[in-house]
């Protein structure tokens, strides 16, 4: 895991995901966007778009043309398996992955769709976003926060 002495960054991935111990090292990027996250802002200091491409499985946040950030995803039926969320370096730190989770979010909401999450941003985000857990499928919540030890 990170170097960091805090269980933020410990997560426990499903088989699915490729892990044989069933965790996974996150990269410098995701421990980023986990702060980022846990960060708490009014919102972002700009306005951006969203764009849900679905033929390429992604979400993605555009200021003017220039992309900034985005969630890939698959869709299976109803449910939705959020992969990764990436926001680029010079955007971070600013409220633009809480507000891109979020408006993300509320669109599968909006679109009865439920949630495997396989991103621990999202994660992260529903932690201590407690209202949007109820979008998180029971029987394939994805990735989990580890158990204390």
């Amino acid at each position: 895991m990170s170097t960091f002495n805090t269980d933020r960054y410990d997560f426990e991935f499903p088989d699915e995901a490729g892990y044989p111990d069933g965790t996974g090292t996150l990269s410098q990027d995701q421990i980023s966007l986990i702060d980022d996250v846990l960060e708490k802002r009014d919102g972002p200091a700009f306005g951006f778009g969203l764009v849900n491409n679905e033929e390429d499985g992604i979400y993605e946040a555009f200021v003017g043309d220039r992309s900034i950030g985005g969630i890939s995803y698959t869709l299976k039926d109803s449910r939705v398996a959020l992969h990764a969320t990436a926001v680029y370096p010079e955007f971070r730190h600013q409220g633009i992955a809480t507000e891109l989770i979020r408006r993300v979010l509320d669109d599968l909401r909006t679109h009865g769709r439920t949630l495997t999450i396989m991103c621990p941003i999202v994660v992260t985000f529903i932690e201590n976003n407690p209202a949007y857990a109820d979008l998180v499928d029971p029987a394939h919540p994805g990735v989990i926060k580890a158990a204390r030890k």
